[in-house]
């Protein structure tokens, strides 16, 4: 009896706690990148990176005795959300940085993603996204523009760095609502086996044509792998379908509007980057708007 008062408390906080930790190893992902690209071209990690959590999560799976799709139709699906939540928007993410796009240009760029998910979720998924939660979807756009104001500067980056956000932007959207409607029983360790194994075969065309596939081995780049493989590709991924799998996509999505200041906040820490007036103002805005998306009535 003790044991049960116990663990439905315990429980229900670590179920409360699941978006934030989500929004903050999720913005970790840009510092990552920050932190590797130096020393290695972007597709080319992203192959490593995706390799090894390829092989992590199929031994798990195997020992765990995971289920594994029941049809090659399901399969499918798991491989495409895969393709469109890995390769095309970390893969356009990295492209972008490693093009002069800073990280945080690309975190807003990619911040507009919770306003493409909610616009498609009623005729895409039959979700109602009240007035109440455009408005908080509104303040929490104009807070990311707030926080990452400062740090626009019209001669930085190329155009082909701006496309490749904007490409990232497309893949996490459409991934999301995939996701949501046609892998509603994803186990999380062999479905991720898959979609990181099907993401390393697509990217390696574009690594073999377009890079030189050198890698300088540094304790920053080890570092950033480890980080991105274990805590990004293995925590923070599994931990976005679990919020798919428990709430209403748009809901979720908004969360991802708390990234570019929490990014911010990180790279204060790391980096040295300061944080002006507006951009702390920017963050308040930001956390109201994801307020009146999640809220319940």
């Amino acid at each position: 009896m003790s044991s049960s008062r116990t663990n439905g408390p315990a429980t229900a906080l670590a179920l409360a706690a699941m978006p934030a930790v989500f929004v903050l190893l999720w913005s970790t992902g840009f510092i990552g990148a920050k932190l590797g690209l130096p020393y290695v071209e972007p597709v080319t990690f992203l192959i490593i990176r995706f390799a090894s959590v390829t092989v992590l999560l199929a031994l798990f799976a195997a020992v765990t005795g995971a289920p594994w799709p029941k049809s090659w139709a399901e399969a499918g699906h798991i491989a495409v959300a895969g393709l469109l939540l890995q390769a095309v928007y970390l893969g356009g993410v990295f492209a972008s940085i490693h093009h002069g796009v800073p990280a945080g240009i690309s975190a807003l760029i990619v911040g507009i993603q919770p306003l493409l998910v909610a616009a498609a979720a009623g005729s895409f998924l039959g979700e109602q996204v009240t007035l109440r939660q455009w408005a908080g979807l509104a303040l929490g756009l104009g807070g990311v523009v707030l926080v990452v104001w400062t740090k626009l500067d019209l001669g930085v980056g190329s155009l082909l760095g701006y496309g490749l956000s904007v490409l990232a932007l497309l893949g996490i959207t459409l991934g999301t609502l995939y996701q949501k409607r046609y892998c509603p029983r994803l186990d999380l360790r062999s479905g991720n086996a898959i979609q990181y194994g099907i993401t390393t075969l697509a990217l390696a065309p574009f690594a073999l044509a377009f890079e030189t596939r050198q890698v300088i081995w540094s304790g920053e780049l080890v570092f950033a792998l480890a980080w991105l493989c274990i805590v990004l590709s293995l925590g923070a991924i599994s931990l976005l379908f679990v919020l798919i799998r428990r709430g209403a996509a748009a809901q979720v999505s908004s969360l991802f509007f708390l990234v570019p200041p929490c990014t911010a906040v990180v790279a204060y820490f790391l980096f040295g980057e300061t944080l002006s007036l507006l951009a702390l103002l920017g963050m308040g805005v930001t956390m109201i708007g994801v307020a009146l998306v999640n809220l319940k009535r």
